[in-house]
This record gives structure tokens, C-alpha cells and sequence, in this order.
């Protein structure tokens, strides 16, 4: 059978095993969240406290010591090492329309304080709708668009500071 090697780091950083491979554990599930675990003669009990899914980010307590723990399969190693995950430092104070097309709705408001990833605008380009995003947090100065308007590639729609 072929097992994946996944790459844990706990505790952002502290800890960090590059080539974990599942079938070395025996895992044995007590009741719902809390499992006993057995490696190289070493029992362990876990207990799962949070989890999210969707960042593969674990919060576990074992034999009564939190760890925090991202998981990275094959996959998000690749992304890494190919540098597609680094995020720039650079502040960004504008959001530019990334191609041409007609603005469908605005979804925030000047003083609105935006967070990674919140839903800004909708761009219809193509007969297509384009949801642009937040790329980091900081707060709208100014919305230089409106509902409706036509819009050219690199058009500056929302000022932010």
C-alpha cells in the first residue's frame, strides 16, 4: 500500500517533521475526538481540541501538552517549494481592476476595516462575475467606482490606508 509522506510543524515552528509517514503509528480511536496512539513502543493519548479543516491547522493535547500543528500533504509541499504561498511585505494601498468589464456590486463601504480574503467588489468581465478579494488587512480610504460603471484593466477602484 502507498502512503503519503505529509510534513508536520507544531507550535509554528518549535517542532518539525519534514517526512512523517502514517503507517509508522498505530492510532486507535477511544471515543470521538480522543484517540491512543502507539509509536516505537511509546503510547501516547490525544485528544483533538480544534481543527480547521480548510488551513489543515490542529489544535491537540497529548498526554496533557497542547500543540498546535499544520499539516502539509504532497501537494502543499510542492506549492511551497515552488514559492507560489510566499506573500509579498509590501503594504498594498489600492485595489486595481484586473481586467476590463462593468462593476455588479460593492460589498464594502469607506472606513470598513477588510481582512485577508473579504469579499470587496464584483466585476463582470467576459459575461463572467469576478469576486475580487482583500489581499491583507487594512482599512478602505476611498471607493473610486461605482455600481454599474465600466472599468478598464488597472483601473483603481478602492483606495485603502
Amino acid at each position: 500500500m502507498n502512503h503519503s509522506k505529509i510534513k508536520a510543524v507544531v507550535n509554528d515552528g518549535q517542532f518539525q517533521y519534514d517526512s512523517i509517514d502514517l503507517s509508522d503509528f498505530d492510532v486507535v480511536e477511544i471515543r470521538e475526538g480522543y484517540f491512543h496512539l502507539l509509536k516505537d513502543q511509546q503510547a501516547y493519548t490525544a485528544q483533538v481540541v480544534a481543527q480547521d479543516f480548510n488551513s489543515k491547522i490542529f489544535t491537540i493535547k497529548i498526554n496533557g501538552h497542547l500543540f498546535q500543528v499544520k499539516l502539509l500533504d504532497e501537494y502543499d509541499q510542492m506549492v511551497n517549494s515552488l514559492g507560489l504561498t510566499k506573500v509579498q511585505a509590501n503594504k498594498i494601498n489600492e485595489i486595481k481592476a484586473p481586467m476590463p468589464g462593468v462593476i455588479l456590486d460593492i460589498l464594502v463601504e469607506e472606513g470598513d476595516v477588510i481582512e485577508p480574503g473579504m469579499h470587496l467588489l464584483i466585476l463582470e468581465a467576459m459575461k463572467m462575475e469576478n469576486v475580487i478579494k482583500a489581499h491583507g488587512k487594512a482599512v478602505v480610504k476611498s471607493i473610486t467606482t461605482q455600481k454599474g460603471a465600466a472599468v478598464d484593466k488597472g483601473e483603481i477602484l478602492i483606495e485603502m490606508e
